[in-house]
């Protein structure tokens, strides 16, 4: 295809930019610790913690991490919400040479020790609310060293105290867990002020991050990052930012609301490394379920960016606080991870006077692919054009390009396309073609001006507020329970959510109900991968070899 898109492209957005102006992401992140220094870099719980500081402490963590006698490239799991110790974790991981593992704080002990397993993480860094998960499956996993922090460690004296207090002994929030040789992520950092720093020699293909994502075949993959592509896909966003942030009034710091977890790819590049480039300050929100608290936490500051998935638009907009919040100096809200629905977009207009910019991407693409213009004036139901740099084309089964206007399966090049899945060859061959473009298993067209739109998914892939599902994981686990002889999963429209798991289930035992397989499904799997629906039925639709057909199920529901 013809690259119709670039004539759509806002002005002063360029076609192509140099992505290769760093030679690793410290090389970034290093710079702006220099030019930035005495600028805030985050803002948590009414703390402000500037760029000098985050240096400071990262320095420090990473000259204990050195200390600590791992190799060059070995890989370290962080596990937190949004705390200012992420950012300081993953600059003092990537200074040291190491690879940061992503992990969602919430993963029930099965999904942990897979990916513990998985990576081979040597340490973790982990907010003790969630250590007794860990304690589950330390002696099945490579993972010997493990530095533990609380909510408040970064607060500062004495409100560190009182926040650790409340969240320990009044809200009750840290179980009881015993982890011999933990050692305290403060302490940690203490030491590491003794010991020497050697800057890691880091090039473009060293290996940055691994980001978990959801397999098709029901185990999760880890998506090698490089650091070269994670840099090309912030220099990307920020060319492609340009026409919005001129609207800031000169001289002053761009400061973007941190809803997303920075664990998510999304909220790991669109807030905290671009920021990061641009000089920008993260207000970090640790639970956005909270919304009364994320509102009390917004109120009285000025800020100009906001990236989240529906789920969170939609009910900040119907929330009654929402006024309490001044939105007048908001230029940009980017919309990603999920689809963005038209209702939320008008409301959100209407009530902020910034419409929704929707963007699309994955986490085998650092994320972002493709955005609309973020100068756009109103919500567009596209998921925009190619990013800088970035190729698009819509596929057939045999992998031949489709006519404009026809679907087909989208297929992305860029230099943010991940290097492949880790320690997965077969797994990388499926989704690359000959030609280096990745194919992503959604469905999409594009018009004749170089807009797509995605219609469908190929994959049986479920996105729950942003968070992909993989049905084969939820059915290999389902099964396993006692009385259930098969299942499927499908996804179903929910007005919250974007999309909720369904569950059908044909049972080998008549006495199992409803409530033991919620249950079984708590123990097991995470929040947003749990079943809002649970169906019996007496046998499943199929195909004549036996496969299941979830699409038949699916258009049931």
């Amino acid at each position: 295809m013809e690259k119709t898109w670039l004539k759509q492209y806002p002005k002063g957005v360029p076609a192509n930019i140099d992505v290769a102006q760093y030679p690793s992401l410290v090389a970034l992140i290093e710079e702006s610790f220099r030019k930035y220094r005495d600028l805030s870099a985050y803002r948590f719980m009414g703390k402000t913690i500037t760029f000098g500081q985050v240096d400071d402490l990262s320095r420090a963590f990473a000259a204990y991490l050195q200390a600590q006698g791992f190799d060059k490239g070995d890989r370290i799991a962080v596990m937190m919400p949004n705390v200012p110790q992420y950012p300081v974790a993953v600059a003092a991981i990537l200074r040291a040479g190491f690879v940061v593992v992503n992990v969602n704080p919430l993963y029930t002990p099965r999904e942990l020790e897979h990916q513990l397993k998985d990576s081979g993480a040597k340490a973790i860094v982990m907010v003790e609310n969630f250590a007794t998960t860990l304690q589950k499956v330390l002696p099945a996993v490579p993972t010997k060293k493990v530095i533990l922090t609380a909510l408040g460690d970064m607060l500062g004296f004495p409100k560190s105290l009182i926040v650790n207090y409340v969240v320990r002994k009044v809200k009750k929030m840290v179980p009881a867990y015993d982890i011999p040789g933990a050692v305290k992520f403060n302490d940690a950092i203490a030491q590491g002020r003794g010991k020497t720093f050697t800057p890691a020699p880091v090039g473009p293909d060293d290996i940055a991050v691994l980001q978990y994502t959801g397999g098709t075949t029901g185990v999760s993959k880890g998506a090698v990052l490089l650091h070269r592509q994670l840099v090309a896909n912030i220099l990307q966003a920020e060319a492609w930012y340009q026409p919005a942030l001129v609207r800031i009034p000169k001289g002053e710091q761009i400061v973007t609301i941190c809803a997303l977890p920075i664990y998510h790819i999304f909220g790991f590049n669109t807030n905290m490394m671009l920021s990061m480039r641009m000089g920008g300050c993260n207000i970090l929100i640790a639970n956005p379920r909270d919304l009364p608290a994320m509102f009390k936490e917004l109120a009285g500051q000025k800020f100009h960016s906001f990236p989240a998935v529906n789920t969170l638009f939609n009910a900040m907009a119907h929330h009654p606080d929402f006024n309490t919040v001044d939105w007048s100096g908001l230029v940009i809200s980017v919309g990603g991870g999920m689809a963005v629905q038209n209702a939320t977009a008008k409301l959100w207009l209407e009530k902020t006077g910034c419409p929704i910019v929707e963007g699309y991407g994955l986490s085998e693409t650092s994320p972002s692919a493709t955005c609309n213009p973020v100068d756009s004036t109103a919500y567009s139901g596209n998921i925009g054009l190619p990013m800088p740099n970035t190729e698009l084309k819509l596929l057939d089964d045999d992998g031949n390009e489709v006519p404009i206007g026809s679907p087909g399966e989208i297929a992305i090049k860029g230099p943010q396309v991940m290097a492949g899945y880790w320690q997965r060859p077969d797994e990388t061959a499926k989704v690359m073609t000959a030609d280096g473009f990745f194919r992503s298993g959604d469905i999409g067209v594009v018009d004749e001006r170089g807009y797509f739109k995605i219609v469908d998914r190929k994959k049986d892939m479920i996105l729950v507020s942003g968070f992909n599902v993989y049905p084969n994981e939820v059915e290999d686990v389902v099964t396993q329970m006692p009385g259930v002889l098969e299942c499927a999963a499908v996804g179903v429209a929910d007005a919250k959510a974007g999309e909720a798991v369904k569950l059908v289930i044909v049972k080998s035992d008549p006495n199992v109900t409803e409530a033991q397989v919620r249950a079984y499904c708590e123990a097991n799997l995470t929040g947003y991968k749990r079943p809002k629906i649970v169906e019996f039925r007496t046998d499943l639709p199929k195909t004549p070899v036996g496969k299941i057909l979830r699409r038949e199920l699916r258009d049931k529901a």
